[in-house]
């Protein structure tokens, strides 16, 4: 007796019901679903369409032509940019003041978001938070305005170290590129350090309140719960976002340099981010912009997988 027909009635049976459970589903969640797909719509439209853009790196493309009229001229502008004389310049600069907010500005939040979290009172808790956040709020036009007066001749630090004897005669600190890496990176601290701390501390919230009790109870201090409980809780959350700054370590935070930036500390402020935009969009030189900018969104490429890699293999996390 030939059972493959009955066979295939089963399956086909057992697919329909299958089939409908997910459109009721799906109807189910039509508001939720809708508002996913509009989100991907999004990231497809100005995320992904406009990747064909990036063939202009291989091309001579100026704005009276389209694209697909202009010449070819293949790594032409690749070579152009490692034969730059502003080349070490601007890696050194890159690399130097992503690499300081790395390896200084990565652990502070961890480490704020821990001490934090010990504090009993409550109302002094949210107080210390809501100051320590209300910075990122504000644009770095706000703060680059903020921070040009704090630091003029006649300014509010000026003022204080004179008053001070530390210095004898005022600093024009913006003017001085031995300054600059220092402003910048203490700066970026004071913006961003509570609101990164906020998804250590939602990490640390989840942390099971019977394991503190267990720590208590068989003597342990408030340092020692903190390094063999705490942090080992939120080892994920720590290797997941280090993966995410590893990859993002060419970016300079293009807006703060943007604002604090002048021609006189012009040989510490000249970062990709900067070179970028001056060659691009002032010199009108998009072709040649666009290499650099591809060479760089490799380079990012390159860290992720490499620092996914290493995360996956030290502590079994990664993004994929």
């Amino acid at each position: 007796m030939d059972l493959e027909p009955t066979i295939n009635k089963e399956l086909s049976t057992k697919q329909i019901p299958s089939t409908r459970k997910w459109w009721r589903k799906w109807y189910a969640q039509r508001h939720i679903q809708t508002m996913a797909l509009l989100g991907v719509a999004w990231m497809i439209i100005f995320n992904y369409i406009p990747m064909y853009g990036v063939i202009i790196a291989f091309k001579e493309f100026d704005i009276i032509r389209s694209i697909s009229e202009a010449p070819w001229v293949g790594l032409m502008h690749f070579r152009d940019f490692l034969d730059d004389d502003n080349l070490v310049n601007v890696i050194k600069n890159t690399l130097g003041i992503s690499f300081i907010k790395l390896i200084v500005g990565f652990p502070l939040p961890i480490i704020f978001a821990l001490f934090l979290n010990e504090v009993r009172s409550i109302r002094f808790k949210k107080f210390v938070q809501t100051i320590s956040y209300l910075p990122h709020f504000l644009s770095w036009v706000v703060l680059g305005g903020i921070l040009a007066t704090w630091l003029a001749d006649v300014g509010i630090i000026n003022n204080i170290l004179l008053a001070l004897h530390i210095i004898d005669q005022p600093i024009t600190y913006l003017a001085e590129p031995n300054y600059f890496w220092t402003i910048i990176i203490t700066s970026d601290l004071w913006k961003e350090l509570g609101w990164s701390a906020i998804i250590y501390l939602a990490a640390i919230s989840s942390v099971s309140p019977e394991m503190y009790e267990a720590a208590t109870i068989d003597g342990a201090g408030r340092f020692q719960k903190m390094w063999y409980i705490t942090l080992p809780s939120i080892k994920s959350t720590i290797s997941i976002l280090f993966i995410l700054a590893v990859s993002g370590v060419l970016n300079s935070n293009f807006d703060q340099i943007l604002v604090l930036r002048n021609a006189l500390n012009d040989s510490a402020s000249n970062v990709i981010d900067y070179y970028v935009y001056q060659t691009g969009l002032l010199s009108g030189r998009y072709s040649y912009s666009a290499a650099v900018g591809l060479i760089k969104s490799v380079i990012a490429l390159i860290l992720l997988l490499v620092a996914n890699k290493i995360s996956k293999k030290i502590n079994d996390t990664s993004l994929f």
